[in-house]
């Protein structure tokens, strides 16, 4: 029996996970609401993993904590894993498991609908019209058709999203280091001629030394004036300060966010009755043409079942001694 200690539990994680480990009884989940960091890290004593998502802690000291009680194996039910320190688990020969694809087109198709409700004011005209105000003032969008679409990271999710764009007659163009060359309808230019050319700019790299801050002050006024930028990668990738200048600045026609800096205390909480340390949030929502959501691209029924149904795989394997192609190396 593998013992595992499932952390920052919501409903619908719990009722996912439930449905699908009926298919695997020998692995014993237990649930808990408190997120993995070096405190709640020493509840996993007698267990043989943890299973972490994307706003956990799992950095050093967590991991010096888990490796003392002899945790072997560290669950991501995510893609991303900037949140581990892998070389610190690499050292203590812990096994790192992710979920690298879960349901790319779930995150694709968020990141259109931020660039179309943000575009079109979307957000602004509901609120508007549930108070029996119809004017139009403040509404103005802009056509996706025959725009140019800029794609940064064509992985699976920004293949995805380039397909989606492609569907809506733009041209896309794209920067990655390694071209996808199943997606012959896109060109793949330098990153400084994609910040150029295009009318709607995604994000979907993932945060590394590398790519950290990539949107930036200087990053920013390589851009067209007008440009929707969609952020459903992570919050790092743009610098919030950069960013809101730019705004404010009227570089941007809309900015759409699924993630931000400084997220982690919101991401899944109710806050509503909080006053809020960080004035970052409040600072973006104020302005009518930016739309936050909260972390919530991936957030589909087919989503949770792929997400389930290989994280119980990655554990099965890891049981019986197997590769899958998920371990983080």
């Amino acid at each position: 029996m593998l013992k595992i200690l499932f952390y920052d539990t919501k409903s619908y994680d719990q009722d996912s996970f439930e449905r699908k480990n009926k298919a695997y009884p020998k692995i014993q989940i237990d649930y808990m609401k408190s997120e993995l960091n070096p405190s709640t890290a020493r509840l996993a004593k007698g267990y043989d993993a943890v299973c972490a998502f994307v706003n956990c802690d799992v950095g050093t000291k967590t991991i010096e904590v888990l490796h003392e009680l002899g945790i072997g194996l560290i669950l991501l039910r995510c893609a991303g894993f900037n949140n581990v320190d892998i070389e610190k688990a690499k050292e203590y020969k812990m096994k790192v498991m992710r979920v690298p694809g879960y349901s790319p087109e779930a995150v694709a198709e968020h990141a259109m609908a931020l660039a179309l409700v943000a575009n079109r004011r979307i957000h602004k005209a509901y609120v508007r019209v549930r108070e029996n105000d119809f004017s139009l003032g403040g509404m103005l969008g802009v056509n996706f058709y025959e725009k140019t679409a800029g794609i940064i990271g064509t992985g699976k999710i920004g293949a995805a999203m380039a397909r989606l764009c492609y569907g809506f007659g733009m041209k896309v163009i794209a920067y990655d280091m390694y071209p996808n060359p199943e997606l012959d309808f896109v060109k793949y230019e330098s990153l400084d001629e994609v910040l150029k050319q295009s009318d709607l700019l995604s994000l979907h790299c993932p945060l590394t030394e590398d790519t950290y801050h990539l949107i930036n002050r200087e990053t920013i006024k390589q851009m067209k004036d007008g440009v929707i930028l969609v952020n459903t990668s992570r919050g790092g990738l743009v610098k919030t300060d950069d960013l809101i200048e730019g705004i404010r600045a009227r570089k941007f026609f809309a900015v759409g966010l699924d993630v931000y800096e400084e997220e982690k205390r919101n991401v899944y909480e109710d806050r509503s009755d909080d006053i809020m340390e960080s004035s970052v949030t409040a600072r973006l929502l104020s302005f009518p043409n930016v739309v936050i959501t909260s972390h919530q691209g991936f957030f589909t029924e087919e989503a949770l079942s792929a997400i389930s149904e290989v994280t119980l795989e990655n554990a099965t394997a890891y049981k019986q001694g197997k590769v899958t192609g998920n371990e983080v190396e």
